[in-house]
């Protein structure tokens, strides 16, 4: 499982890929009707993206893991409770250290559901609680397709941010049905979409840095990069940083304060702490149209780049000082 995420010390090669699609829309932005055509083609990749998901999803892990429902109302309060309360608090920064719009970006950021594939391999690297994860981090990825549009309209509606009913229904479109009809499928597709997991990884890399690319061709048409000083970036890695190290501190200390075994500390600490960036690009273009996007989603590429570095590295020194006895699945 190491091989699946990123370890420290070694450059990720979907994050070079992310940075060249960044270049090339930077280069080449797409304007007008092949924008529009791009933006589409964005979209079906991300459905088939979590039909995917679906069909990957065992029915008997999802029954297995559901008897935890102590370590899920965990995760999903750290998810949206504690992270939108960060990101709320990080108003505070405005207009010192970040932008208006990037201020928006971190509380965007802090308002998504947790990653599925990267938290269950990071589980499974450490250790822990691997069908608890499975459910835990799934559960978060569905209710987010509701909750993140409902906190955007609870916490932006001050920001200049509007929020209309259709922009759920896109989003249902978009992530819901794709992944419902996955797990209706899943019988018959199930173990050949298993058995294929390496070449279909390209359908997941490949919608995202469509999406990327679609942010970044609209960010060149709204100007975007006279809009951010190498200073106010440097200050939103920093503030990126500070934010991740709060939410695994807490994560992993509450959960030895509220009696978790290790097994369910790791689920906690890796699907808590960690936010989706499959899920959070396509709804940012649903969810914020005229708004400079680019840097709205800018705050969240850097956090996913930095969660999967520091808790790759976390997950392997966890790994080592496991309790006897465990074994990684």
């Amino acid at each position: 499982m190491l091989s699946k995420i990123p370890v420290l010390g070694r450059l990720d090669p979907f994050l070079l890929a992310i940075l060249a699609t960044v270049a090339v829309a930077a280069l080449l932005p797409a304007h007008g009707v092949v924008l529009d055509g791009v933006n589409w083609a964005a979209k079906i990749a991300i459905g088939l993206l979590f039909f995917l998901y679906g069909a990957r999803l065992s029915t008997e892990e999802t029954i297995e893991g559901l008897e935890h429902w102590r370590l899920h109302l965990t995760i999903l309060a750290t998810t949206f409770v504690v992270f939108p309360l960060l990101g709320l608090a990080a108003k505070v920064l405005v207009p010192s250290i970040l932008s208006d719009p990037l201020y928006l970006g971190v509380l965007y950021l802090c308002l998504l559901p947790s990653t599925v594939q990267s938290a269950i391999a990071l589980v499974s690297v450490a250790r822990g609680n691997i069908p608890g994860s499975i459910v835990s981090a799934s559960a978060s990825s569905l209710i987010g397709i509701f909750a993140t549009p409902l906190l955007v309209a609870l916490t932006m509606s001050t920001q200049g941010v509007t929020f209309s009913g259709s922009a759920v229904l896109d989003i249902v479109l978009m992530l819901l049905v794709p992944f419902v009809a996955g797990q209706l499928l899943r019988r018959w597709i199930g173990g050949w979409v298993k058995a294929h997991g390496k070449p279909l990884k390209l359908v997941d890399r490949g919608s995202i840095m469509l999406v990327v690319y679609v942010a970044f061709s609209r960010g060149m048409n709204e100007g975007i990069w006279s809009m951010i000083s190498v200073g106010r970036l440097l200050a939103l890695v920093g503030v990126c940083a500070v934010l991740l190290a709060i939410v695994l501190a807490l994560t992993w200390y509450s959960s030895r304060g509220l009696g978790f075994e290790y097994q369910d500390r790791v689920a906690i600490l890796f699907c808590g702490s960690t936010k989706s960036l499959a899920t959070g690009l396509p709804m940012a273009i649903v969810l914020f149209p005229g708004q400079p996007i680019g840097l709205i989603v800018l705050p969240l590429m850097l956090f996913h780049q930095m969660q999967l570095l520091v808790c790759a590295a976390l997950a392997g020194r966890l790994a080592k000082k496991a309790p006897d006895g465990l074994v990684a699945v």
